[in-house]
């Protein structure tokens, strides 16, 4: 197979989002000590640039749930691989996850979350694609809104690579005989 990939945002629009959610969260969470809940992987570049545009004290802490495997279609079934080290209970969370695209996942791990009793619990999601959505989930975040395409880069990955562009691109896999 070979890769076509177009940049569908490119890095300096994904900063510039970035740093105006965190001013929007600075100002929600004045006077907290919100605990940010990075989904492993794809969340990793994204937390590691939203919590540097916080400036309030606040703690991480890390979530890993597998629903695509090695493929690029959601399984739909949504397990736990790595859980929480810190209680949540009274604390207010912010979980932060690079793209929601049925939505199970952040349904499953926002309803799991309330049953450990936070103060508050909200989402920041850096990609939607709202054309997948197959529960009706209340994202207080949006990054940007996407097409019904499959993306790599800025911690999203396909099999696995990509990771590490700094842009958002929509792949095509394309089969070595055409």
């Amino acid at each position: 197979m070979t890769l076509g990939a177009d940049v569908l945002i490119p890095a300096s629009d994904i900063q510039e989002k970035v740093r105006e959610i965190g001013a929007r969260i600075n100002e929600d969470y004045w006077g907290k000590n919100p605990l940010l809940v990075g989904i492993l992987r794809g969340a990793v570049v994204v937390l590691a640039d939203l919590m540097r545009n916080v400036d309030l004290a606040c703690e991480i802490d890390f979530m890993e749930v597998g629903s695509y495997g090695l493929g690029s279609t959601s399984s739909g079934i949504v397990r736990i691989l790595k859980d929480l080290q810190e209680d949540i209970s009274g604390r207010h969370v912010l979980i932060v996850e690079d793209i929601i695209d049925t939505g199970l996942t952040m349904s499953y791990l926002h309803d799991l979350l309330l049953t450990r009793k936070p103060a508050s619990l909200e989402s920041f999601v850096l990609l939607s694609k709202p054309s997948r959505r197959q529960v009706d989930i209340d994202v207080k975040y949006v990054g940007f809104e996407v097409p019904d395409v499959f993306v790599v880069g800025y911690g999203i990955d396909y099999a696995g690579a990509y990771r590490n562009l700094p842009d958002i691109l929509a792949l095509e896999l394309e089969s070595a005989s055409e």
